[in-house]
């Protein structure tokens, strides 16, 4: 059996659709996994259990330059690929159009059907073409966390329970090879939107304490905003903090499994990180970590989601580092 999952972006969407696959394998081991996902993702996808073949897609890069002939023939290249094997199931993850009309323009084989959610849950982007371009829309319960979402359309599409086991299948050199972790903890610090940023102050208290437990600071960056912080950082923290060089998600990704834990903001790094299962504390201004934050649950321990307006303090976060790092 075929299957095609269509979750395009962004980083924290796409870290939150591999435990998805993971259920799908269980209950249909048989089953061949192929994605497609935004360009720059597709190195995280990669390093996804069971994905055949990521199939990468380059919108944001093609609507700046519709008409280049890179772009006609990065087009093309794509749908070769998207119609390069026959379907037993397209599932539409994302919700927008966008998303529909890729999974739409996939072959289906004899019998094969395309899946996509028929609602928009709590705080999540939908677009109501999505169900339209399908062949089955499945209701999904409008309060759920963006994890159970996805878990929840598999199994409805392929008639099986959600396993009360929560794998998400990110693997990383670093860890695959049996390195060992660094005494390092990573700070992410960066992220799309500025109200979701915790105070420079924060991030220089809590970075002392790490330092004086005997461990360093590694600092992320994805533009020249978020370099700029990391550098003034690293000053006030001085030799034990170092910004890291800017990296592709791929080498990225292997460089936080090295650590031995990390401490963010509410992004996508962040969720990389529980995707990996490390010890991490995430932070939050606003009362959303009951639908991207950590799920909780029996045996999850090595992750916490903290969340105060209008920001937590450097006691709390502490404090959560402390249960995690220990678990």
């Amino acid at each position: 059996m075929n299957v095609l999952i269509v979750k395009l972006s962004s980083l924290g969407d796409v870290v939150h659709a591999m435990p998805a696959v993971q259920d799908l394998r269980a209950a249909r081991p048989h089953a061949a996994i192929d994605w497609v996902v935004e360009g720059g993702f597709a190195p995280l996808v990669q390093r996804c259990e069971g994905v055949r073949h990521v199939i990468g897609f380059g919108l944001r890069r093609w609507r700046k330059a519709p008409l280049a002939p890179q772009t006609r023939a990065e087009w093309r290249s794509f749908r070769e690929q998207l119609r390069g094997q026959a379907y037993d199931a397209v599932i539409d993850l994302q919700g927008l159009t966008k998303s529909g009309l890729v999974a739409r323009a996939a072959r289906l084989a004899p019998g094969g059907r395309r899946y996509a959610m028929a609602n928009r849950t709590e705080g999540s982007s939908y677009e109501a073409p999505t169900r339209w371009l399908s062949d089955v829309a499945v209701r999904i319960e409008p309060r759920v966390h963006a994890v159970t979402r996805s878990r929840e359309l598999c199994a409805r599409a392929f008639g099986y329970e959600v396993p009360h086991e929560l794998r998400f299948g990110l693997h990383a050199s670093a860890v695959a090879a049996g390195g060992r972790r660094q005494s390092c903890v990573a700070f992410v610090h960066g992220t799309s939107r500025a109200d979701k940023c915790w105070p420079e102050a924060h991030w220089i208290e809590f970075g002392r304490r790490v330092v004086a437990e005997g461990m360093s600071v590694g600092l992320p960056h994805g533009d020249e905003i978020e370099l700029e912080r990391g550098q003034r950082l690293a000053q006030a923290l001085g030799p034990a903090a170092q910004v890291w060089p800017r990296a592709g998600l791929g080498e990225l990704t292997d460089r936080l499994a090295a650590c031995s834990g990390v401490v963010g903001v509410d992004s996508g790094l962040s969720h990389v990180a529980v995707a990996l299962d490390l010890p991490h504390v995430q932070i939050y201004n606003f009362d959303t970590a009951w639908r991207t934050g950590p799920l909780p649950g029996p045996g999850r321990t090595r992750q916490r989601s903290v969340h105060a307006a209008p920001t937590p303090s450097v006691d709390a976060v502490w404090e959560a580092w402390r249960e995690v790092s220990t678990a």
